[in-house]
């Protein structure tokens, strides 16, 4: 979930009148920590020169209009802040409660809900699927190897299923059943769930096999699974804000973002609508999701049970393969440091990452509205990391710039094309810089006369030439850009 191509991506600058953040007043120690969270973004390189940049910036750098942070300290929400517009249409602010499609997610708090059931002895985690399917059953083929697939398997993207996300449906659109998402049929806008590898060899991040498990909590409990989840899971939680239902059935419309694509255009309908609820389904704030993490670091303490048990939650941390645990993501930046559970968030309009720390009580939660959003969100982590001193967590890369001469910046700049995709270089007053579509461009820094970096994107990239040093390209980590004009 971490990929974000650069070159698909169009940034147009946002009016400046989106970044006014709507105020609620805090004690003047946490104040001043906000402040410089916000004044404190940051990315994945350090230079020792312009490494830091403001909120307000950022937001009107990658167009997005609003922006929602929540900051978990000591096992407490220390503070949450909106910033910017849930509709720009509507003059409508970002608050604490406005609320936004939490998209991926929504596995963790499914994983929640599954494992709820498990605690009950109403399923079991190492059974067949089938076992517990009615409506529909999985049909299995040889690409499964005579392996049966199991729940632990579909919480854990170890089952070897396809599907990796859902498109949504536009308001208007026929939305199809569960059965019908499982096998790909009319109306439904994704192919069948199937197998694709052996179960239990590797990590095949799967909505698909999710949704899999939306129909055993469907077929287990006799009733919709935003039903059980609200009634077991969020409310317990305090979530009381939050809602599976799709479309979202509040009667209170002021509530809900607006979703935006990457050139700030509004989705249709100003949302999509995901009958795949425990894969993308979870409308919610990060004050709710915030109340997730810290019941969750409290529980794997043993201090708390309000849906799981100390022994359940320690099960659900514990990663299956790699760094894939029960519905989240445990990992450590350094080996042997502090582990943090994680899961990003991204559906059409909507990006959005909660994190939290499984052996202290920090963490954060940020929402954006906006295709754009998981650009901004890492800076913003960083920030929060770096000001709230999280141990090992802001690891930058440190590189030491190099001012190559005119002549060769003037022959880098041109056109490339790489994937269908034009890229332009241009040598201006402050050296070199690289414009993928609309009017924005990004400074191009040099770590030596071929080798560069973007500050705004972790890559590898570096010019090549031929052997009359004619420059033929450039590659980005493993894709080669060819050199047109």
């Amino acid at each position: 979930m971490k990929k974000y191509a650069l070159f698909l991506i169009l940034v147009v600058p946002i009016s400046a009148f989106l970044m006014k953040p709507q105020a609620k007043k805090y004690p003047a120690e946490i104040e001043d920590k906000i402040k410089l969270v916000e004044n404190s973004l940051a990315g994945w390189v350090q230079t020792g020169s312009n490494d830091t940049w403001n909120l307000s910036d950022r937001m009107k750098k990658y167009n997005i209009n609003g922006v929602s942070i929540a900051v978990i300290h000591n096992y407490q929400i220390e503070w949450a802040k909106g910033y910017g517009f849930a509709d720009v249409s509507e003059n409508r602010p970002v608050t604490e409660n406005t609320l936004f499609q939490g998209a991926s997610i929504s596995k963790s708090l499914n994983s929640v809900g599954v494992l709820k059931l498990v605690q009950e002895n109403k399923l079991d985690l190492n059974t067949d699927i089938n076992t517990y399917l009615v409506t529909w059953k999985f049909p299995y083929d040889e690409k499964s190897n005579n392996k049966k697939i199991t729940i632990s398997n579909l919480l854990s993207h170890t089952a070897g299923l396809t599907i990796h996300g859902f498109p949504g449906y536009a308001k208007g659109d026929s939305i199809p059943s569960l059965p019908q998402i499982l096998n790909g049929q009319k109306p439904a806008n994704t192919q069948a769930v199937r197998s694709s590898a052996e179960p239990g060899k590797s990590v095949n991040y799967s909505g698909g096999g999710v949704t899999v498990s939306q129909m055993i909590v469907v077929d287990v409990t006799k009733q919709p699974s935003d039903v059980f989840m609200q009634k077991n899971v969020l409310d317990p939680l305090g979530m009381t804000g939050s809602s599976f239902t799709q479309p979202p059935a509040g009667t209170n419309k002021e509530l809900y973002a607006t979703g935006y694509r990457a050139d700030g255009k509004e989705i249709p309908g100003k949302f999509h609508i995901y009958p795949e609820q425990a894969a993308a389904g979870l409308w919610t704030n990060p004050v709710d999701l915030c109340r997730y993490i810290i019941e969750t670091q409290l529980s794997w303490q043993g201090k708390s049970s309000k849906v799981l048990t100390p022994e359940m939650t320690r099960l659900r941390l514990t990663p299956v393969l790699e760094d894939a645990a029960l519905g989240t993501f445990v990992n450590s930046r350094v080996t042997g440091s502090l582990k943090y559970f994680n899961h990003n968030g991204s559906n059409e309009g909507f990006q959005c990452t909660a994190i939290g720390c499984r052996d202290n009580g920090e963490g954060v939660v940020i929402m954006t509205n906006s295709d754009n959003g998981s650009l901004l969100y890492e800076e913003i982590v960083n920030a929060v990391a770096t000001v709230y001193k999280w141990k090992d967590y802001y690891l930058p890369e440190i590189k030491k710039i190099v001012n190559p001469d005119t002549s060769i910046l003037v022959k880098y700049s041109g056109k490339y094309l790489i994937n269908g995709t034009q890229a332009t270089f241009k040598k201006n007053d402050n050296g070199l810089s690289i414009n993928v579509l609309g009017d924005l461009y990004w400074k191009v820094y040099f770590t030596s006369d071929s080798d560069f970096f973007i500050r705004e994107f972790r890559g590898f990239l570096r010019f090549h030439t031929d052997k009359d040093k004619k420059v033929t390209g450039f590659s980005l980590n493993n894709m080669m850009a060819k050199k047109v004009e």
